[in-house]
């Protein structure tokens, strides 16, 4: 039996409503794709969390002794830290280790504070040692030393800085990040006054 002539059209223009519908859909679900993947394209360019970078600029030693076969000294690191991230970054649990002979010298922590965005700001940090036995091998290589100072390779010392920045930065005002960065530094210092034939970081 044949179905009358109007309700076949019906039914067609129905099924194109329908096929439209499913496709409008797929078109919305591309489009929000499409704005997901550039918006975690702009999050890793812009606002993903860096480490802070940081550049020790001088190493002193104001004070400096070495005596039946022991050495004291005051020792003074200054740093510039600088903040790549977007956001202000808060640093906590932060210090300055020395190391001599493969042995700790001591630890001092780093009092807690805050750079702005995109700033440097310049730390320091002070550490007295007492009465620390010499190595059997106290001299240093001159590998270590500056090419001017090969001279006096048999009349220096070395010992070695590690400073850590530990903090956390915020992603969007939202959600906090942890970072984490440090640098160490071979020092080499001349025995008989203490000062510094060179470093290297």
């Amino acid at each position: 039996m044949c179905e009358p002539p109007h309700y076949q059209q019906h039914r067609s223009q129905r099924s194109r409503g329908g096929g439209a519908n499913v496709a409008s859909c797929v078109v919305a679900t591309l489009f929000l794709l499409f704005l997901a993947i550039v918006a975690v394209t702009v999050f890793f360019f812009l606002f993903k969390p860096k480490d802070p970078r940081i550049a020790v600029e001088a190493v002193q030693f104001p004070a400096f002794s070495v005596s039946n076969g022991a050495f004291n000294f005051t020792l003074f690191q200054y740093a510039s830290v600088t903040n790549p991230n977007r956001d202000a970054f808060t640093h906590y649990d932060s210090s300055l280790q020395l190391v001599y002979s493969g042995s700790p010298l001591g630890l001092v922590f780093i009092p807690a504070g805050q750079i702005p965005a995109g700033r440097t700001q310049h730390l320091s940090a002070k550490l007295d040692v007492h009465q620390f036995p010499l190595a059997s091998s106290a001299s240093t290589s001159a590998s270590a030393l500056p090419a001017t100072a090969v001279g006096v390779a048999d009349q220096a010392m070395e010992i070695e800085t590690r400073m850590k920045l530990v903090g956390r930065v915020r992603v969007l005002k939202l959600f906090s990040h942890r970072v984490e960065s440090g640098v160490r530094c071979r020092v080499a210092i001349r025995m008989n006054d203490g000062s510094v034939v060179g470093f290297h970081c």
